[in-house]
């Protein structure tokens, strides 16, 4: 399925492309999930060809040529970025130890894959100044930095910022959570609907358990297995399928939250739990019957035109639960 594109001077695979001729069957391998000795190779293939497509950089040329340029301009960034001194140098010292702090990379206290990690956040912290650092910026690097090296880490990341919208999830305001939390609860409406009056009745609102699921790409919430096929998943398909894997976290527990014994308390310790699914192969069928729907695809596009007109409008505070 994946072919060398190109070499470097020593004949080294430099770059991945997927074989043109089996291109129809991507999908399917992509929700079959990706061989992890494949992971890094893929993953990057799929943010690289996102970003080609989309094309939204405003350096000269079209297409692939473009993309080249942006990568080398992105790996300049990045190193001439790890000498300048950032705001948030302090906060990212103190949480990467913190984070995946279980994997045998993470573990040793400034050890290598520690330093990598604030190289890489503190790198980023400067690439939008808009946007800065969170919290949950640290989970995505440290999944990445388990399969690439910092350079290509970095790069993930601006392309997740600048592509995948990520920009709007990390923004001070967390626009791009609110419209996740917009469309989920209209989903939630057409799929789940005693679960959404459930949730109305007793005044849960989705701010209050969905956060760290969308802020981390679900890296603090789902298995570190099911995490990764879900992330296969994500570079390929983008944003929408964030919201359906929320609904189908929701559809798993749907008895217990229409329980008579539901309540405030009971539903929210149940929603802040961290998930172990019993089949990964399940959820990944689910989730692509889903994404194949076309009449949902077309209403979540719809949502999301609609919340941003609602916020233009300034009507969104009362759009939500």
């Amino acid at each position: 399925m994946l072919v060398p594109a190109s070499r470097d001077s020593g004949a080294n695979i430099a770059k991945w492309k997927f074989e043109e001729r089996k291109r129809h069957k991507l999908e399917e391998r992509v929700y079959k999930g990706i061989p992890d000795r494949w992971r890094a190779a893929a993953w990057y293939t799929l943010i690289e060809g996102m970003a080609t497509f989309i094309a939204t950089s405003p350096l000269p040329g079209k297409g692939k040529e473009r993309e080249v340029l942006r990568q080398e301009r992105l790996i300049a960034e990045y190193h001439d970025a790890i000498d300048l001194p950032s705001t948030f140098d302090i906060q990212i010292d103190l949480d990467v130890p913190r984070t995946i702090s279980g994997h045998v990379m993470f573990k040793t206290r400034y050890g290598l894959g520690q330093r990598s990690m604030f190289h890489v956040l503190h790198s980023f912290s400067l690439h939008c100044e808009s946007c800065g650092y969170c919290q949950g910026m640290g989970p995505l690097a440290a999944t990445l930095l388990s399969y690439m090296e910092p350079e290509r880490v970095y790069i993930c990341l601006v392309r997740l910022h600048d592509d995948y919208d990520t920009h709007d999830i990390f923004l001070p305001g967390f626009s791009g959570l609110l419209e996740a939390f917009y469309v989920q609860e209209k989903v939630m409406q057409k799929m789940l609907p005693g679960v959404y009056a459930v949730f109305k009745q007793n005044m849960i609102s989705t701010t209050a358990y969905a956060v760290k699921w969308y802020i981390t790409l679900f890296a603090n919430t789902l298995s570190y297995q099911t995490q990764l096929r879900l992330w296969d998943v994500y570079f390929l398909e983008g944003k929408d399928v964030l919201v359906l894997m929320a609904i189908s976290i929701l559809w798993v527990f749907k008895d217990n939250l229409l329980s008579k014994e539901a309540s405030f308390e009971s539903i929210l310790n149940l929603l802040s739990s961290f998930y172990v699914m019993e089949d990964d192969d399940a959820l990944m069928a689910w989730l692509r019957r889903a994404m194949s729907d076309r009449k949902l695809r077309r209403d979540m596009a719809l949502w999301r035109e609609e919340w941003k007109e609602l916020v233009r409008t300034h009507q969104e505070r009362d759009a939500l639960l």
